[in-house]
């Protein structure tokens, strides 16, 4: 098989990165890769009154000869653009456009192809630029608090004889009406709930509190303009409420009984005392590690100046896009496979993630900050950590070779943060631990 190329490559106006190839195929040339592509197809293409590997090449070509054209002209095409993008060293960032041209040559098919690639990053220079580091110690007030949320977290209400105030428990009947009629939603029958958690309306819990069990009141409530409830948002109702019981809070000891609730076999307190604190460490640990990466991160887009693919960005806001449609279906909100979320939602996040992934490839090839073996096993096992049988769980989870390319990036990116904190000025921020656990990851 002979063809003929010729290539072309300039530099368009719209992007620094955009890239045009003119290709040339000879009618020949697609001629004889069409009959090569029939004849393999004749080996294997089942046709009702042939056997396998016997049905005649022309009854192939009337059936399958379109079809066989078109996949031959892509192959030729797809040939040509990748072997002279490799001839002039072009790092073609996404897939090409490719479209017709005219070739001038009646047996001669052309095309231009469009396309971006990688940018050229520049040395960077964090001399003189200033980075915060995150640094966070776990007190023991930390520790007693968190003991604190834990108990909130497993309590129990105990009937009591006394008026209904905030973080007690009461069980209601109450009915609602407006202009004398009652409205969906607005009545029910022993109905529980904490005052001071915010389920009900601020109003609605204030006429509340104060009621004994058996006793009853009845006041307006004014819905606001924005209530999710359409049928009575900015009107005013007339509810009658009747307290049932009021419970007590009743918080679990810091006993034995509750160590073991927290997986302390022996239920010593002290121990679970001292897990807790190694966890928060732990957390504490991970959150302002992750904070110190952030600003580096930040620190390095601000000294790097290159233009981003347009193609890898795309691509990126696609994957984006699946992903928030996945942690839809997740929550229990049902979502069409053909539904498009609106690109401008993730563009600057996906540009972020482009420019900074192509900037870290760059940063670990220039200074051979790639993952050794040991860093990925130490990387493992700090994960491992939070399990109860660390040793498994490290066996177990560098067996996948997906999982592992995830821990190699992250080592990968851990490397980039030590060798910028090389690079740069370094200052310590101390982080309040509240702020740390309050934030979102």
């Amino acid at each position: 098989m002979t063809t003929e190329t010729q290539t072309e490559v300039q530099t368009a106006t719209t992007s620094s990165l955009t890239r045009t190839l003119t290709l040339t195929v000879t009618q020949a040339a697609i001629n004889a890769a069409t009959e090569k592509r029939l004849q393999r197809m004749s080996k294997t293409v089942k046709v009702d009154g042939f056997r396998p590997g016997k049905v005649p090449l022309a009854k192939v070509k009337q059936m399958y000869g379109s079809q066989a054209s078109w996949e031959a002209l892509n192959d030729q095409v797809g040939e040509e653009f990748a072997k002279k993008a490799t001839e002039d060293n072009l790092r073609v960032a996404g897939m090409p456009n490719i479209e017709p041209a005219d070739s001038g040559e009646g047996d001669v098919m052309a095309f231009k192809a469009t396309f971006e690639v990688y940018p050229e990053i520049n040395d960077i220079a964090l001399k003189g630029v200033e980075i915060e580091t995150a640094k966070c110690d776990v007190s023991e007030d930390d520790v007693t608090r968190t003991i604190d949320v834990l108990r909130q977290q497993r309590v129990s209400y105990q009937t009591a004889d006394k008026a209904a105030a905030k973080d007690d428990q009461v069980t209601i009947d109450f009915e609602g009406k407006i202009d004398d009629v009652a409205f969906a939603g607005g009545s029910a029958t022993d109905y529980p709930f904490v005052l001071g958690q915010g389920r009900m309306l601020p109003e609605f819990e204030t006429a509340i509190e104060g009621l004994k069990a058996g006793e009853s009141r009845t006041f307006d409530l004014p819905f606001p303009d924005d209530y999710h409830g359409k049928d009575v948002a900015g009107k005013t109702a007339q509810f009658t409420v009747t307290v049932k019981s009021v419970g007590a809070a009743q918080l679990p000891e810091l006993n034995t009984e509750f160590a073991k609730a927290l997986g302390v076999p022996d239920g010593d307190v002290e121990k679970m005392k001292l897990d807790i604190k190694t966890n928060l460490t732990r957390e504490i640990g991970q959150r302002t590690k992750a904070m110190t990466k952030n600003n580096v991160m930040d620190a390095l887009i601000k000294v790097a100046n290159f233009d981003v693919p347009t193609a890898l960005v795309n691509e990126d806001i696609e994957r984006l896009q699946e992903g928030a449609k996945n942690d839809l279906r997740q929550r229990g909100i049902p979502v069409e496979d053909t539904m498009t979320l609106p690109t401008e939602l993730f563009k600057d996040r996906a540009e972020r993630r482009v420019r900074l992934g192509l900037l870290i490839a760059d940063l670990v090839k220039k200074n051979n900050l790639h993952a050794t073996a040991d860093q990925v096993k130490v990387q493992v096992e700090a994960i491992a950590a939070a399990y109860e049988d660390p040793q498994g769980f490290v066996k177990w989870y560098m067996t996948d070779a997906n999982r592992m390319s995830e821990v190699e990036a992250v080592v990968m990116e851990d490397n980039v943060v030590a060798w910028a904190t090389t690079q740069a000025k370094m200052t310590t921020k101390d982080v309040a631990f509240e702020e740390l656990m309050n934030q979102n990851r």
